[in-house]
This record gives structure tokens, sequence and C-alpha cells, in this order.
């Protein structure tokens, strides 16, 4: 539903349009992220070792995850749009789960299975408490992460995560090695996720346009459907209703996942500051105030945290949403409210994630492959702004370099401990560590 000329009362974030048009739109930014949102569930629980395929007697904690994925989202949400004191923007900011941690996660819980969830969340509380903390400093830190340095960390993010989409068409982790890896089987599917995803991105408008990736992935379901590939044997067996679990899975302190996610925490707060500015320049004319930026700093930093309690992941601004408002003109929050609160429903209700579950990893793989793509593409965007003197060149040459080869080349690595391999062989850390200290340290003028 696209409005073409919004009246000036839909650019205030305190209005509410008529239910008739408010729930429509709100559903409408939900079907926009939903894919994105419980992807990063599917990827860390196929990383463990009991996501598709691994016949693991752990997979329902994977469906868990997918639901505290629509939970907690549904909740980070309301934190934006409501508020709370100081936390949230009181803005339309859709919250959904991050992929930009995945490069930290995958390799702290790789081949761990279950045993290895109790670290990593412990990880995300630690790290969203960091977070909401960076609320009060956010203003005074963005000056060491120019375009060239975030342009080069989201690009970085994109190359990290392709290989997990290839990987997922195939037939994903437990195929590899097998004959049917790889097969036309398994790749068509995938390819049909491509191809309508991309006609109707190009050639569609708003809310198709919008939702593009999601229409793509139902398009290459009922392809898999057609082709005896999807199992719904876990739809049965998944209740109706249930309540999130605290501490679900214990407490782990594990160092590398803890630093990890603290310093990813840095980068999700400087996309929501950029996806606040988006907001307030798409869909009102004007800049976002200082207390816009660090309410929605706080609202990512608790959201996160909380999440993490309840076996959620980490959770940031969907870039994506930004878009959507400038493409609707519709600035009020209560339509986003209206959204989040029907992703809660959805988090409550365990049916619907095991429905999610029956979507066939190649097809998913489909759906990964355009995800980290336009991830990647989105960096390249951002580095489009930088000016491309010899200095600049230098600080992304050895910043990508370092970070891209010890990504390919974890052995080189083996001799340092398993906090250190995990931290570095992401690439992503190293990548962006060098890229901010390089570019605090090497003088303005060192071309002249």
């Amino acid at each position: 539903m696209t409005l073409t000329s919004p009246g000036e009362n839909l650019r205030d974030p305190n209005y509410t349009p008529p239910l008739a048009q408010a729930v429509p739109l709100g559903i409408q930014h939900i079907l926009a992220m939903f894919a994105s949102n419980v992807t990063p569930a599917i990827i860390v629980a196929g990383a463990a070792g009991f996501g598709f395929g691994s016949n693991s007697p752990d997979f329902p904690i994977m469906l868990y995850m997918i639901q505290m994925s629509m939970l907690f989202a549904g909740i980070a949400t309301l934190f934006q749009t409501i508020g709370m004191g100081p936390v949230g923007a009181r803005l339309p900011i859709v919250q959904g789960t991050s992929f930009a941690f995945l490069p930290v996660m995958i390799p702290a819980v790789a081949g761990q299975g279950a045993a290895g969830i109790a670290g990593l969340m412990t990880g995300v509380v630690i790290g969203g408490v960091f977070h909401f903390l960076l609320g009060s400093v956010i203003g005074r830190i963005r000056f060491a992460l120019p375009p060239l340095v975030t342009g080069l960390i989201v690009l970085m993010i994109g190359l990290s995560l392709i290989k997990v989409g290839i990987q997922y068409a195939a037939g994903g982790v437990p195929l590899i090695g097998k004959p049917a890896f790889g097969s036309l089987a398994l790749w068509t599917p995938a390819l049909v996720v491509i191809v309508v995803t991309l006609a109707i991105k190009f050639f569609t408008k708003g809310f198709l346009a919008a939702a593009a990736i999601l229409l793509g992935l139902i398009a290459g379901y009922l392809v898999a459907l057609m082709m005896g590939q999807v199992n719904f044997g876990n739809v049965g067996k998944a209740s109706w209703f249930a309540l999130p679990t605290p501490f679900k899975f214990g407490w782990e302190m594990n160092g590398a996942i803890i630093i990890g996610m603290c310093f990813m925490a840095i980068i999700s707060a400087i996309e929501t500051v950029g996806d606040t500015t988006g907001i307030t320049k798409g869909g009102a004319g004007r800049e976002a105030t200082d207390d816009e930026i660090s309410g929605a700093t706080y609202a990512d930093g608790l959201g996160t945290a909380i999440a993490g309690v309840f076996g959620g992941l980490p959770n940031t601004s969907f870039s994506q949403n930004v878009g959507l408002i400038s493409m609707t003109g519709v600035m009020s929050r209560h339509v986003v409210t209206i959204g989040a609160l029907f992703l809660v429903l959805c988090g409550l209700i365990p049916r619907i994630g095991a429905l999610v579950s029956t979507v066939p990893i190649n097809v998913l793989g489909g759906g990964v492959i355009v995800m980290f793509g336009m991830v990647a593409a989105a960096g390249i965007n951002m580095l489009s702004e930088v000016n491309w003197n010899r200095r600049n060149m230098v600080i992304f040459a050895v910043s990508l370099s370092v970070g891209l080869g010890l990504q390919q080349v974890p052995d080189a690595l083996q001799h340092l401990g398993r906090t250190w391999q995990i931290l570095l062989t992401s690439g992503l850390l190293p990548a962006a560590f060098l890229a901010i200290v390089l570019n605090l340290l090497l003088p303005e003028d060192l071309d002249t």
C-alpha cells in the first residue's frame, strides 16, 4: 500500500491513521523484515550443529530461537515507538535480529551443539548492556567511524556471510561431501528464489518491492513443495502458545564472545544512528535530534540485553524499513507499534516458528544469497562517499587484506588460544580494528 500524497499529519510521528489504514501499513512493515529477522537464528543453529538436516535431538532449540527472534523484535520495536523515559526514539523504527553479529557468532558456536549457546547468550546480554551505555556517548564517538570505516565494516559483514548462502543453496553443511550436495534438485528452488526476488524488486513498486525477498522465498517454497522437499513433521508437535524461559540455556562467561559482542555493539549503534537520521529525513524532512539518537541507541541495547536473557539474538534497527517509510510517506510511530504487536503475538505461538522451520535450507539459501549480497552492496555504497586518495586506499587495502585473509585461512592462527582464534578468524574484527586505528593515526595530509 503506497500513499502517493499523504497529508501533513502523516508526517507527524504522533499521529495515528484510521485503523483500516494503520493495520495493513503496520503488517506491511513486518512482512518487509520478516525473512531477515528469523534468518540469523537459523544460521546460528546450523553453525552450532542442530539446524536443518542435522537430525539433532536439539533441533527444537532452533524453533525456540526463531520464536524469540519474533517476540523480542516486537518488544524492542515497542521500546522504540512507545519509549520509556530516555529509552526509545519515539519514531517508527523497526527493530530486528541483526546480521552484523553473525561473523562473530558463527565461529563462537561452530560445531558445539546446544552446549555453545549458553556462552553466546551470556555475550548477548553483556553486549546489550554495553550497547545501552553507548547511548550516553554515541554522539562523541561518531568521529572515529567515517564512511571509510563503516563502509568497510558493512562490506566485510556481507563478504564473510556470502559463503553461508552458497552452502545453504547447495543443501547445507550436513550434505557437504555427499553426492546430493549441490545437485540440480537442490539448486532449482534456490534459483527460483533469486530470480523471483530480482523480478519483483526491479519491476514493481511500493510494498511489493519492499517485500521482494519474502515473496521470492514463498515462490521457492512452493517449487520445493512440488518437488517433495518440504517436511511438515515438526508443525504438529509444536504448541499453540508458550511463554519465553529466562536463562533457558544457562549462564557461561566466554571472553571472546563478550569482546566480540561489545565491539559489534559499537557498529550496531552507528547503524542505528544512520537509520534514525534516515527516518527523520525521509519521513519528516528534518535532522534527528540528539534525544532521538540517544533514545534509539538506549532502546537498541535494552532490546538486545533482554532478548539475550530469554534466548534471543542481538537486535538492531532495520534499514529496509527506513526505505519503506520513505516510500509510503507515513511517519506515524503508532503504525509501527501495530506491526510490533503482531510480531509479539507471533513470538508467543511456537507453531509459527515450526512453520518457518519447514522452509527447506536450499530455499532459504536463495534468499540468503540475495540478503548478504545486498549487505555487501550497501557497504560499497557507503564507500562511494570516500575520497579515494592514497591515504584512504592504503587504509582500505591493509584492513581488507588482513580481515579477508584471516577469514579464508583460519589455520594461520592455529597456535593462538581459542579466544583469539574466535575474535580474529571472523575477519570482521581485525579489519574494523585496523581501519579505525589507521584512520585515527595516519595524518589527513599524507598524500602531500
